[in-house]
């Protein structure tokens, strides 16, 4: 079993929210930029035409943080199981099942009532029957809504390391920015401690049974899941990786490369399971508002824009562990 190679306390110092704490002055010499450039070559290779974004996103200076105010998408049948809602920074995914609706994500915690609810209500899908909102890590900015449905009797599913992240969040260093992730002044509180969520250990719902798989760096028990969708009379295979590192200037270098190892670790699970749909709760680097639009204008029997296939998944993976080995080599 895949264990998380920093202990929860550790990540209140390997976390930092501030770039001056998180690493030591950058000295440039020519076997750093040497080392960054061939990650760089070997993303670039990987990526090809498909995934050149991405590349620009995490190895080059176009990468941000996502934002509460960026734009509400149109909620959107994507698959016929699978529902995207929220923002075009911060998407909340909805699976539906017999047995009611499975949340992955629920949103910042002053966002209920003017995008998760609507947003649902707006994809025909009834907020009463979420019965189970599954989290991807413990920032506020995914469980926001979570305590609302906690209440009407859903359950919620983080890891162990993630729920003590909710219940002892480390304090930013005096004079940093407030992260996405930190709490707005109101909005919800945090879900209470509910099922907690192991590797190895299947998540089974209405007949659907989704695979996680923990990938710590991002915070110290941050998820990503594997699932089944269905396309009319296809099945296919998705997975989101639920720990995207936005900037990473802001993580210290042991949790980069933790970070980088659970990447590695997630292609792995991901390629023995033939994954062949990528979606991200923070999709601001795989080309999400694109492939949305050509969803809506698809006609029967044109290809599925989120189905990318298997290699091409893989290497997207690859890109994300290269550009994290070459924000490595710069420092």
């Amino acid at each position: 079993m895949y264990r998380l190679q920093l202990p929860a306390a550790a990540f209140a110092a390997a976390i930092s929210l501030s770039t001056a704490n998180a690493q030591a002055p950058i000295e440039r010499s020519p076997a750093k930029d040497a080392a960054a450039a061939a990650a760089v070559g070997r993303a670039r290779a990987a990526a090809g035409d498909q995934w050149s974004d991405t590349v620009e996103f995490f190895c080059g200076d176009s990468g941000r943080a996502n934002r509460a105010d960026d734009p509400v998408i149109a909620p959107t049948r994507v698959f016929d199981n699978l529902y995207a809602l929220g923002r075009t920074s911060t998407v909340i995914w909805a699976v539906t099942t017999p047995a009611g609706i499975l949340l992955i994500d629920a949103g910042y915690p002053d966002q209920l009532e003017s995008v998760l609810l609507p947003g649902l209500r707006a994809a025909g899908l009834d907020p009463n029957d979420v019965k189970y909102v599954l989290l991807a890590h413990g920032h506020a900015d995914h469980f926001g809504g979570a305590s609302y449905f906690q209440e009407r009797g859903a359950r919620v599913a983080l890891s162990a390391a993630d729920w003590d992240l909710i219940e002892h969040p480390p304090a930013p260093p005096a004079g940093a920015p407030t992260p996405a992730g930190a709490p707005p002044p109101s909005g919800l509180p945090p879900p209470h401690r509910d099922v907690v969520v192991t590797e190895g250990e299947p998540i089974v719902f209405g007949g659907l049974e989704i695979t996680p798989v923990l990938v710590p760096g991002h915070t110290p028990g941050s998820l990503g899941f594997v699932f089944a969708v269905q396309d009319g009379g296809r099945a296919h295979t998705a997975a989101l990786f639920g720990g995207s590192i936005l900037l990473s200037g802001r993580i210290s270098d042991d949790g980069l490369r933790q970070y980088v190892r659970s990447v590695e670790h997630f292609a792995d699970v991901t390629s023995r399971r033939g994954v062949d749909v990528e979606i991200q709760n923070h999709p601001l680097y795989d080309g999400f508002g694109a492939k949305l639009t050509r969803l809506s204008q698809r006609v029967a029997g044109a290809d599925h824009p989120f189905v990318v296939g298997p290699d091409a998944y893989q290497r997207f993976l690859t890109v994300m562990a290269e550009c994290g080995n070459a924000q490595l080599a710069r420092r």
